[in-house]
This record gives structure tokens, C-alpha cells and sequence, in this order.
């Protein structure tokens, strides 16, 4: 009981974070479209990288689906789904954050995403011109979420983070 509660509070903090990155920090409006650039994927990617799958999966649907609420309405939907899809390349079963697979995994999410978002935006706004513009602000988005998980999972493995996690989950 005491793994499954430190679980849902990681969870619950980690969809906070998810949610203050993704619309208030760094949230930046590109296009006509309603999109942003943010770096809530970032925590996202993170909670791939350390929480089970199902806990992950939380984290990725309800922190992008309560910023998009918060932010750009129209898009709720199509978060909700694509953000739960870019957790699927990672994985939490590793000893370290950076295994190989999540070292790839985002830029599997990139193409995830990107091509997510432009099959949604396609549906409303009835047009497959903008092509370039949201794999353009796809890549913005993606690389820049990339790189700091990087750099903060390359900072967690240093403290020690997932050990500390597992510690307290085993």
C-alpha cells in the first residue's frame, strides 16, 4: 500500500510539473493554429523514464490535457492520446534513466508527435497544407523537451534519483 501511494504522489507531482511547463513556463504560441512550444514533454519523458508505465501514462494524458484546457481548448483531445503515445518508447524497468532505449526514446517521440499533431490538425481544421509548419514547430518542441532530458536525466543518474525512487517502491 505504502509503494502504490509514494507511486501516485510521484504521479501527481510529476502531472503538476507536467502541466506548470507546459502552459505557464516556457509556453510559447507559434502559428495560427493555436500550438506551443513548451517543455512539458520534458517531464514527461522524465516520468517515462522512472515511474511504471501505467503511472507514466497518467502523467502524459493528464498534464498535457489539463495545460491544453488551460491554454488551447481545441487540442485537449488529440494531447490526451499523443501525449500518452510518446511514453511508449521508454522504459522504468533499467537500473539507469539513460539506457539505451530511452536515449533513443525521444526522438521516437519526436515522429509520435509530430505526426500526431499534424493528423490532428488535419481533423480541425480540415487541411493538410500546413505540413512544414507543424513538423517545424513539432521539432522546436521535441528537440528542445529532448535535450533537457538529457541534461536533468544525466543530473538525476548523478543524485542518485531512481535508486532513491526504486528504495522507496520495492
Amino acid at each position: 500500500m505504502k509503494d502504490r501511494t509514494r507511486l501516485m504522489t510521484l504521479t501527481g507531482a510529476m502531472t503538476a510539473l507536467t502541466i506548470i511547463f507546459t502552459a505557464y513556463i516556457f509556453h510559447i504560441p507559434v502559428g495560427l493554429n493555436g500550438g506551443y512550444i513548451h517543455f512539458g514533454d520534458t517531464v514527461i519523458y522524465l516520468a517515462a523514464a522512472l515511474l511504471p508505465m501505467p503511472y507514466a501514462l497518467v502523467v502524459g494524458a493528464l498534464g498535457g490535457g489539463i495545460a491544453d484546457i488551460l491554454t488551447a481548448p481545441m487540442w485537449t483531445v488529440a494531447t490526451v492520446i499523443i501525449k500518452m503515445l510518446i511514453v511508449l518508447p521508454f522504459t522504468s524497468k533499467g537500473r539507469s534513466i539513460l539506457n539505451k532505449r530511452n536515449m533513443a526514446a525521444p526522438i521516437i517521440s519526436f515522429f509520435i508527435s509530430a505526426t500526431g499533431y499534424y493528423i490532428a490538425e488535419m481533423i480541425i481544421f480540415g487541411s493538410k497544407a500546413a505540413f512544414i509548419s507543424a513538423l517545424s514547430g513539432s521539432l522546436v518542441q521535441s528537440g528542445g523537451s529532448a535535450l533537457f532530458f538529457y541534461i536533468a536525466a544525466a543530473a538525476f543518474e548523478g543524485a542518485g534519483i531512481k535508486k532513491i525512487i526504486f528504495r522507496f517502491t520495492t
